[in-house]
């Protein structure tokens, strides 16, 4: 069965609306008599992980890092944060940007 209510109506008794829909009914929220929302039951959808598993292929590197990236971050020539080769780079022992 559906029940059609408007948005003060729907605000006013909330809870046994909800109650309504628990029990299996539909409720339509109407706005000046358009449909603007449904309250049904809920249901829960099952989640199934691995389920593409040996459908997608990669390889170690796909999770490496980018020398471009690093270079961005740490400077040239340099593999970690703090050591630097060249003044002026990006990368500062401190871990802040350069003023």
């Amino acid at each position: 069965m559906t029940v059609n209510v408007n948005i003060h109506e729907a605000k006013t008794h909330l809870s046994r609306l909800l109650e309504r829909v628990a029990a299996g009914e539909r409720v339509v929220i109407s706005k000046a008599g358009t449909p603007i929302a449904d309250l049904v039951p809920h249901q829960a959808a099952t989640v199934a992980f691995g389920g593409l598993k040996g459908e997608v292929a990669y390889d170690d590197q796909t999770f490496g890092l980018d020398p471009d990236i690093q270079q961005m971050f740490y400077g040239r020539d340099s593999g970690k944060p703090g050591e630097s080769s060249e003044s002026g780079d990006l990368g500062r022992s401190d871990g802040d940007a350069a003023p």
